[in-house]
């Protein structure tokens, strides 16, 4: 949980209230009847505040330590209230230094995430202040001081909830502007996609539909097949996205012209190439199409994670005297006559 204030801040100024409540009972060693429990004592105080306080390790408690700062809360307040006269004029003064070192163990207990285990520790001292401590019964929850360390754990109940809320809805924010400058991202590459296909499509189709225009839309045949391969370009630009080149889009206008269907389908799965690698693709199957006579290719990109980025697929009809001659008159059949698959790292021999 970030806070914004620095850690080492947080733990010095508590190290500085823990050592406080330790100089007080330094100073009133002389009250208890016996200095040996309240010694005892100080030293569980200070191993149990110097671990809770170690800079290291997650904000939130292990549950061994909040239950060894509980134990130590319970020690502490019965081996120093053991020792000292309740009855006695004036009261005990700063030797009942326990409650506010309970307080502040409890507190930082509380403040890391261990909010269980410090109203366990509070309702100990209230329990143990009007049963036991009879001579000044509940009066002492306010003489004693436990109103303020309960005061302190409410506090940091409270101000740790609040921020660990203020961090998760920080966190959901985060992740809503990052969800949103990724949906901004995608819809500027769509628009960006979108006007550059429109351009290809206008450069490539703007002559022959000045053509149709002047001619009133009367063309001839070869007009006629010329808007054909003109339609099947424009599919490319569509369909074929990244599986295009100059290169590519002669060969594949060159086999249409011969009479070949040529279906390209990039589906995303070479967008991770380089440029270097991408025109390396790009020229292997501008070849394969050049070099196959066959009535149908087929390209298609292969999704990441292959070794392989572009399959090709060349299909030849089976000629019709093959098929009057088995019988067939009626059956048309391909067969293949051509595959690649083109990697996406050179092959070395």
């Amino acid at each position: 949980m970030n806070i914004g204030i620095p850690r080492y801040l947080i733990v010095g100024i508590a190290a500085f209230f823990s050592a406080y409540h330790i100089l007080l009972a330094l100073f009133t060693l002389d009250q208890p009847r016996h200095p040996a429990p309240i010694i005892v004592a100080m030293v569980l105080y200070g191993i149990a505040t110097l671990i809770s306080l170690l800079p290291f390790g997650p904000v939130r408690m292990p549950v061994a330590m909040a239950a060894f700062n509980l134990a130590v809360v319970i020690a502490i307040t019965l081996l120093v209230a053991n020792e000292l006269d309740f009855a006695r004029p004036g009261g005990t003064g700063y030797a009942s230094w326990y409650v506010a070192a309970s307080g502040t163990l409890l507190t930082i207990t509380s403040t890391r995430l261990r909010h269980t285990f410090a109203w366990l520790g509070i309702a100990f001292l209230v329990v143990h202040t009007i049963a036991i401590v009879g001579a000044v019964g509940p009066a002492g929850i306010f003489s004693l001081g436990i109103v303020g360390s309960a005061s302190w754990v409410a506090v940091s109940h409270v101000l740790s909830v609040a921020l660990a809320k203020a961090s998760k809805d920080a966190q959901r924010f985060a992740l809503a502007e990052r969800e949103a400058t990724e949906w901004q991202a995608a819809q500027d590459a769509h628009v960006h996609e979108r006007q550059f296909r429109l351009g290809q499509t206008s450069v490539m189709a703007i002559e022959m539909l000045r053509r149709v225009e002047g001619s009133g839309g009367s063309l001839t045949d070869i007009e006629r097949q010329e808007c054909l391969y003109l339609e099947g370009a424009i599919r490319d630009e569509i369909r074929g996205r990244k599986l295009l080149n100059d290169a590519v889009r002669d060969e594949v206008m060159q086999a249409r012209r011969r009479g070949a269907t040529v279906t390209l389908l990039d589906e995303g799965g070479i967008d991770d190439l380089s440029e270097d690698e991408l025109d390396r693709v790009l020229t292997r199957l501008a070849l394969a199409i050049h070099e196959s006579n066959a009535d149908k290719v087929i390209a298609r990109t292969v999704p990441e994670g292959s070794d392989v980025a572009v399959t090709v697929v060349g299909l030849r009809s089976i000629a019709d005297r093959e098929s009057v001659a088995l019988g067939l008159d009626s059956l048309e059949d391909d067969e293949v006559d051509l595959w690649l698959e083109i990697p996406r790292i050179p092959v070395t021999p």
